[in-house]
């Protein structure tokens, strides 16, 4: 492995710094992307613009897929260099991709055939639940694109390789920008296809991420096209990425289904409702932006010194994490609770989802480093191979408790709808709570079980 991909050695500091910040600005365009989408789906309709906001849970059904697995493969592939074995290093990095494929086949055969039902399940009928399928039965035939680099990332990332996808990111916004209205509007030749446009606009895209990503992470040394025949699925390594890769899917996927049970309750209240969720989740996206590279940091960083034995430099990189965290988002919580109205403005000129949005900003606004306590751990967890714990917690913060609090506030005590917006704050600040005991658990025993890192092996998986 080249030195400048070695997470093993040099401070941490330099090395979360160097890892992030590409990743965060990556991710910064590819919420600006979101913006893009959801400023043209106000321009056709409210109706279309609600129908986004509908469509993203079982949008993020895919994306928590292909993120669930490339957090899986980033933390095997990085173990594996930090252990030495690049050869096994490639190995996963080959069966990873061809288990995403296999995995983007059957989302788009399930996604197609349940998208209608799962729609009604939400109160869409008539025209808002055909806008909706619209939209995702385009996303649902592009789902190999999401998957494919979704995984050829996970190579480059766990190498410490976020330049890359930044790239990739920076290029799809730019794109976005310019496919969005002509796709919706038509012109050229290509005939107007409104919220389609959209889907399509995305799915373009992602083809194109999928041979600039292939093809870097083929010069990276651990992919190779060439021999068709290691791709052919491998029982022992497909059950090594799945052990790894589907609980972290499973607490992305919980993350859906909680947008679920959110828009459920949030449609008690009609679409301004919805519309006003969807629009500030969009603004919370674009501040919680510069913390997304420290998770992806925490994970690389971890997971290589886990493999090389490490202990104290992944104790440091999560400390290291954490404060960096609490430094950015004290200014995001400033700004979100002090330009609320302003923000929302942007995306809607409806006073109502104006002023339901702003509810929900001012009082998101002190939840903000709460994810970031969240995300930081559950990744460092991911890093020394104990992936179990993202599900149970994703199970309580976006299911049970939702279900359970938002029932109560919204219909036994009718709060009303700053009774969802309470209950998300509680609800998140509780899980926070949970995490940092669980870990602090996990810190112990790996601690107590921990001999020079010479003489040991990593952290065995659960």
């Amino acid at each position: 492995m080249a030195e400048t991909n070695d997470l093993t050695t040099g401070p941490i500091p330099g090395l979360i710094r160097k890892v992030a910040v590409p990743a965060s600005v990556g991710f910064f365009f590819y919420t600006m992307y979101n913006v893009v989408d959801t400023f043209f789906a106000g321009e056709i309709s409210t109706t279309a613009i609600a129908a986004l906001s509908l469509a993203f849970p079982v949008f993020f059904i895919i994306l928590s897929v292909g993120s669930g697995l490339s957090v899986g493969g980033t933390a095997l592939i990085a173990n594996a260099l930090g252990e030495g074995d690049k050869d096994q290093a490639r190995k996963i990095a080959i069966q990873g991709l061809s288990f995403g494929i296999i995995a983007a086949l059957v989302l788009t055969i399930v996604g197609l055939s349940l998208a209608p039902p799962l729609f009604r399940l939400l109160g869409a009928s008539e025209e808002y639940l055909s806008i909706c399928l619209d939209y995702m039965n385009v996303i649902f035939c592009g789902s190999v694109f999401f998957l494919v680099v979704y995984m050829t990332n996970s190579v480059l990332q766990a190498q410490g390789d976020t330049k890359t996808f930044r790239n990739f990111l920076i290029l799809g916004c730019v794109l976005n920008c310019g496919l969005d209205p002509w796709f919706i509007y038509g012109g050229l030749g290509v005939p107007a296809m409104g919220i389609s446009g959209i889907a399509l606009a995305t799915v373009l895209i992602q083809a194109v991420g999928c041979c600039y990503l292939l093809w870097r992470a083929c010069r990276s040394g651990l992919l190779s096209l060439r021999y068709p025949k290691e791709f052919i699925p491998n029982g022992r390594a497909f059950l090594e990425i799945a052990k790894q890769g589907l609980p972290a899917a499973v607490n992305y996927m919980t993350i859906g289904l909680g947008i679920f049970v959110i828009t459920y309750f949030l449609s008690w209240f009609g679409e301004t409702a919805v519309a006003a969720y969807g629009i500030a989740t969009r603004v919370e996206q674009i501040v919680l932006m510069p913390t997304i590279g420290l998770n992806i940091a925490t994970l690389s960083i971890v997971a290589q010194n886990n493999g090389a034995g490490h202990l104290d430099r992944i104790r440091e990189t999560v400390l290291a994490s954490l404060k960096y965290g609490a430094l950015i988002m004290s200014l995001g919580t400033i700004l979100v609770f002090c330009f609320a109205e302003t923000m929302m403005a942007v995306f809607s000129d409806d006073p109502a989802v104006i002023g339901a949005g702003s509810d929900y900003l001012r009082i998101a606004a002190f939840v903000l480093y709460a994810y970031v306590v969240l995300f930081v751990i559950t990744a460092s967890l991911q890093g020394v191979k104990k992936p179990m714990y993202a599900i149970w917690i994703g199970l309580y913060r976006q299911i049970a408790m939702p279900m359970a609090v938002m029932y109560l506030l919204t219909r036994v005590l009718d709060v009303g709808l700053d009774g969802i917006w309470w209950a998300i704050f509680t609800i998140t600040w509780s899980a926070v709570v949970v995490t940092v005991a669980y870990a602090a658990f996990q810190w112990r025993k790996i601690s107590s079980a921990h001999v020079p890192a010479e003489e040991a092996p990593a952290v065995p998986p659960e």
